[in-house]
């Protein structure tokens, strides 16, 4: 079975505000939009390279 959380909303965000970003993780890949334009495009990302950045950004 593969994993899929399916897109939410990342925890910074409060559930009314719609300008944020959104998360989706599959497997190896992670997926990230705006949420204000879901259908504008994704950037996906290695969830070994999506891990490194949030080590780094949390720093």
């Amino acid at each position: 079975m593969t994993r899929d959380t399916g897109w939410f909303k990342t925890s910074h965000s409060s559930p009314a505000n719609d300008n944020c970003v959104e998360i989706r993780i599959t497997g190896e890949v992670v997926g990230v939009r705006d949420s204000k334009a879901p259908v504008s495009g994704t950037l996906q990302v290695s969830s070994a390279a999506w891990a490194t950045f949030l080590a780094r950004a949390s720093n």
